[in-house]
């Protein structure tokens, strides 16, 4: 499927423990904080999809432990100690081709909950062999944001997919450009770089790390030290029917939330 990235964690065994360990070990030693906010939807994606005819829910939740307490401009949501959940309905059109839909809802600790945008997408992976580890792709998704999340009420985002999965290995580079549509933004494309590297622990778990980072223009990247870093450890499962990928992640350099933790639940549909 789309939204999980690869799979998910059981919390037993002494290889397991060691991975995440080690995991957040390396999250714990990167230092920093300050400018790129941690979004509604925290994933790097793979070649996943829904088969033909296929429907299917994912729940995104992502909770932002130390963050931004100073609006950047006005009516800017500051997202310390906010809960972000997001409902992404899924469809698979074909084989090769599957549309989406995202609901981003906010809860802030003032106890306000809000409607934050509307997004929908259309993934396309090429066809490849059944022998074939290779995977290429691409994710196209427009929306509607709130002043309260973005400077541009209207939005798109063009993520190339590009990996390589094995019984052993997964690993995903997902190269984002992101695009402010409304005339009062700048439209340059803004290049927001994702990967995602995991290894089996055992049967129907993986461990490993995603990486997210936020370099400005395309054409005119940042600084190295103006640009923003936030790195995962991450443990995905899928277990009896049970998917989900869980996270804790580190913002350092520029990342303005320090501490965020997430999930993605996949929701039975049928």
């Amino acid at each position: 499927m789309a939204a999980c990235p690869s799979r998910c964690p059981v919390f037993d065994g002494p290889a397991m423990r060691k991975a995440l360990q080690s995991g957040v070990l390396a999250v714990c030693l990167t230092h920093g904080a300050s400018a790129f906010a941690a979004p509604d939807e925290i994933q790097v994606y793979t070649e996943e999809m829904n088969d033909p005819g296929k429907f299917g829910l994912e729940q995104h939740i992502n909770y932002t432990v130390h963050g931004t307490q100073t609006p950047e401009y006005p009516g800017q949501m500051t997202t310390n100690h906010v809960l972000q959940a997001t409902p992404e309905f899924s469809y698979g059109i074909t084989k090769n081709l599957e549309a989406g839909l995202y609901i981003p809802f906010a809860f802030t600790p003032g106890g306000n909950a809000f409607l934050n945008a509307l997004r929908v997408r259309l993934k396309y992976i090429a066809p490849r062999s059944s022998d074939e580890n290779m995977f290429y792709g691409v994710n196209v998704e427009v929306g509607r944001d709130t002043l309260r999340v973005s400077d541009s009420i209207s939005t798109m985002e063009i993520r190339p997919i590009i990996g390589y999965r094995d019984a052993r290995w997964l690993v995903s580079f997902n190269p984002i450009l992101n695009l402010g549509l409304a005339s009062n933004v700048s439209r340059l494309p803004q290049f927001e770089p994702a990967l995602k590297l995991t290894h089996r622990v055992e049967e129907g778990v993986r461990g490993g790390f995603e990486y997210y980072g936020t370099y400005g223009a395309l054409n005119q990247p940042l600084p190295s030290d103006q640009r923003g870093h936030t790195l995962y450890a991450v443990t995905d499962v899928d277990i009896r029917g049970f998917v989900a990928n869980f996270g804790i992640g580190r913002g350092f350099v520029n990342a303005t939330d320090p501490w965020v933790v997430k999930a993605i639940l996949e929701v039975p549909f049928e």
